[in-house]
């Protein structure tokens, strides 16, 4: 069903199957394209989605609307002459019991990337973006590194850092005054940290939900162990967790649930994030 919206849009996607999963590329040129090695843009933005959802649920907000945003912003970009991206949309972010990172999709697309010189691109993981009109800069990357020593951990953890720079530019150069700074739940850039690429993962939380939860991290930092424990049922500590992370995965991740009028906020911040604030 993707591969062909994507067609009908002429994007041409290519389709890359990687430990049986299958990872969608989508360029507006070839110099983009998984084709070209090493990559001609020194300085591409890989923008990544994932498209998979667990079972039982919708997948209306994890991961629907991401992925509808990034092929909105590709739309834009691409009648704009912009160059400068990829976009990856990702098989089996979601994980059943029992498995781990390295059971990620995004784990071994990471490892190919970094062998074939993607590695220093910027990666910018997008999930969740359908609920809420606050953009959520996520410092998931800092808690999951905490602990890790090492000279390539000292170069992720500069590199995140980098990334996140860049996106707080962004916002200011767009004047959007509802972005918050919090660790953010289990995605892809779980994956892609662990196989040594720095990812930043951006989603979108209600103005409400963001500042309750904002003001919960300050007083109890180690709370972020209870985002990345998708074990966790009806205790204490999971109902302190903002209602639309509660939904994903479950059947209440409804396209109801949605806050629509909110998604150009993203496409505006992936456009930017692509130009590179020129434009």
């Amino acid at each position: 069903m993707l591969k062909s919206l994507l067609d009908e849009l002429y994007f041409r996607p290519q389709v890359i199957t990687i430990s049986g999963n299958r990872h969608f590329f989508l360029s507006s040129s070839e110099q983009g394209s998984i084709k070209c090695w090493p990559p001609v843009k020194q300085n591409l933005i890989i923008l990544v989605a994932h498209y998979d959802r667990v079972a039982d649920s919708p997948g209306a907000n994890d991961n629907s609307a991401a992925v509808f945003e990034l092929i909105e912003a590709a739309l834009k970009l691409r009648q704009a002459g912009v160059h400068s991206w990829l976009i990856i949309f990702t098989d089996k972010e979601e994980l059943h019991p029992g498995e781990g990172i390295r059971d990620q999709g995004s784990y071994t697309l990471a490892k190919g990337l970094r062998d074939i010189g993607f590695g220093n691109s910027r990666f910018y993981i997008f999930d969740a973006c359908g609920s809420g009109d606050t953009l959520i800069i996520s410092t998931m990357a800092d808690h999951i590194m905490r602990t890790e020593q090492g000279l390539g951990i000292v170069k992720t953890r500069h590199l995140v850092q980098q990334l996140r720079n860049q996106a707080l530019e962004t916002v200011r150069y767009l004047n959007m005054d509802r972005v918050r700074l919090i660790p953010t739940p289990f995605s892809d850039d779980a994956g892609f940290l662990r196989a040594g690429i720095a990812a930043q993962t951006i989603t979108m939380l209600p103005s409400t939900e963001a500042a309750a939860f904002g003001s919960l991290i300050r007083c109890k930092p180690d709370f972020a162990d209870v985002l990345v424990n998708r074990e966790v049922q009806d205790t204490y500590d999971r109902r302190l967790i903002p209602a639309t992370w509660k939904r994903m995965n479950g059947p209440e991740d409804s396209y109801y649930r949605l806050t629509p009028q909110y998604f150009s906020q993203v496409v505006r911040f992936i456009c930017a994030l692509c130009r590179g604030l020129k434009a």
